[in-house]
C-alpha cells in the first residue's frame, strides 16, 4: 500500500465525490472560480461536503478572493482547508490564515528555475504548498490545464511545510513523477475527466489504484 496522499480536485457531483472517497483519496477539492468548467456554487459545495466522511479533507480552491466571498464561503461550506490559486502575495496568505482560522495551501506555478524562490517565500506563511505547472500567459485558468512541468527542477528540494505535486499527472506517469520529485502528495483534476469539468468515476478509481501500486 502506498503512503501517497491524493487530492481529486474540481468535483461537482455526488457520485464522483463518493468514487474518490471510496478509492482512497485523502483530499476532496471544490473549485470556486467562474471561468472554470469545474466551478460550483456555494450551495452545491455545501451539499457535497456534508457527505464527505471525517478523515478526508475538504478543500476550497479560490482565485484572488476578497473577504466578502471568503466570508460567504466559510459560512456556507464546511471546509478543512483553503487553497489559494491566484496571485495572492505572501502577506495576503498570512492575512487569510489569521482571519479564517483554516489551514491555507498556496499554489505556486513552476515553468523554470526562476519560479522556485517563490516556493521558499510562500513556504514561510502557508500551511502547505501546491507545486503546479505555471499556466501560459494567455491561459484562462490558473490550473487544471493538464500540462506537466520539468519535474527535475524540484528533485531533492524540500520546504518547511508539506507540499503537493500537481500538473499533468495521470495514472501512467504518477509513479515516475513521485520517483523524480519525492512527492508524498499529488493533486489532479483533468486526468480523471472525459471532457473539461466532466469527472469519470472509473478514471478516478484507475488513478487511485495506480498510486497504491507505487
Amino acid at each position: 500500500m502506498s503512503d501517497l496522499s491524493v487530492k481529486i480536485c474540481g468535483l461537482s457531483r455526488p457520485e464522483h465525490v463518493s468514487a474518490a472517497v471510496e478509492a482512497g483519496a485523502k483530499y476532496i477539492g471544490f473549485v470556486f472560480f467562474p471561468k472554470s468548467p469545474r466551478n460550483v456554487s456555494l450551495e452545491t459545495a455545501r451539499d457535497l461536503a456534508l457527505d464527505v466522511p471525517a478523515g478526508v479533507a475538504k478543500v476550497a480552491l479560490v482565485v484572488n478572493p476578497d473577504d466578502a466571498f471568503l466570508d460567504a464561503l466559510t459560512a456556507t461550506v464546511p471546509l478543512d482547508m483553503l487553497q489559494l490559486h491566484g496571485s495572492e502575495p505572501p502577506a495576503r496568505v498570512a492575512e487569510i490564515k489569521a482571519r479564517y482560522g483554516l489551514p491555507v495551501m498556496k499554489a505556486v506555478g513552476v515553468a523554470d528555475a526562476s519560479d522556485l524562490p517563490a516556493l521558499d517565500d510562500y513556504g514561510r506563511v502557508a500551511d502547505q504548498l501546491l507545486v503546479d505547472t505555471k499556466p501560459p500567459k494567455d491561459a484562462d485558468l490558473p490550473g487544471g490545464n493538464g500540462a506537466a512541468f520539468d519535474w527535475t527542477l524540484i528533485s531533492g528540494r524540500r520546504w518547511p511545510v508539506p507540499w503537493m505535486l500537481a500538473g499533468g499527472l495521470t495514472h501512467d506517469n504518477v509513479a515516475e513523477a513521485v520517483r523524480v520529485t519525492g512527492a508524498q502528495q499529488v493533486d489532479l483534476s483533468s486526468a480523471v475527466e472525459t471532457a473539461p469539468g466532466q469527472k469519470d468515476s472509473g478514471l478516478i478509481r484507475q488513478f487511485l489504484t495506480a498510486t497504491k501500486a507505487i
